[in-house]
């Protein structure tokens, strides 16, 4: 994108977040209005020329996911209709992620549903972080840049911890046993996971086994999507019960 113009444009999902990344950039944020008709549609409108521009949209996807989600097409959908070259859809949480695949018969595959509206839209590449499974990347027909957090979590528990020697990380769950692995390889710590084990519906937890040695040990969970905080809640009280001194959790 060098030599051409570049402009960021922000929704109501994370305004603070589109803020700091104009400050950092040093790029103001596109003139827009972003708001609700009377009946509660979207309502979006460009406020200044965008013809010809590279267009980075600031808009997780995060709770409310539904809102947020149809404030971030039908911008997209108002940038094409104002000629830009290109838009980029910045998602640091990518709504409907864990409806990624059929795990009982009659139920959607939601994350590949939104893959192609955001296509459909006109979104020429997709910038998001710690997809909750790689999977994703394959739902869509465009590139997708899925950065990873293990690297700054890493960092800052180096400066804050003197002593790691006492440490585990510990993933919550089997299908988090990557993100979790590489945090460990970046501190150099032993793994450990616990294994849920589900009702035949899916929904709720019949038990959880802990896989490797906690004992003893502070542990370090890794988790992605919190939405109520249940999982590591749970998590946490399983490793106290088998020994653990201590839990804090990084959350992407």
């Amino acid at each position: 994108m060098i030599g051409r113009e570049l402009k960021l444009l922000a929704g109501n999902a994370n305004r603070p977040l589109a803020e700091e990344v104009s400050a950092a950039l040093g790029i103001e944020l596109c003139q827009a209005t972003v708001g609700r008709f009377s009946d509660g549609e979207v309502r979006v409108k460009i406020d200044e020329t965008v013809r010809g521009a590279d267009v980075f949209v600031i808009q997780p996807t995060s709770p409310p996911v539904n809102d947020n989600l149809m404030e971030l097409l039908i911008m997209v959908d108002a940038l094409r209709r104002a000629s830009v070259r290109q838009v980029v859809a910045v998602i640091p949480y990518y709504g409907y992620a864990r409806q990624d695949r059929k795990h009982i018969g009659r139920v959607p595959i939601s994350a590949r549903l939104v893959a192609n509206l955001l296509e459909t839209a006109g979104v020429d590449r997709v910038l998001t972080m710690e997809l909750h499974v790689g999977q994703i990347q394959g739902f869509f027909n465009i590139p997708v840049d899925n950065l990873r957090t293990d690297p700054v979590f890493a960092d800052y528990i180096k400066d804050t911890e003197p002593d790691l020697s006492d440490m585990i990380v510990v993933s919550p769950d089997v299908g988090g046993l990557g993100r979790a692995r590489r945090l460990a390889e970046q501190l150099r710590l032993p793994l450990a996971v616990l294994e849920k084990r589900r009702n035949t519906d899916g929904l709720g937890i019949k038990e959880i086994r802990v896989i490797g040695e906690v004992r003893g040990k502070r542990a370090i969970l890794i988790d992605d999507i919190v939405s109520t905080g249940g999982t590591l809640a749970h998590a946490a009280q399983v490793l106290i019960d088998h020994g653990t001194v201590e839990v804090c959790a990084c959350c992407t």
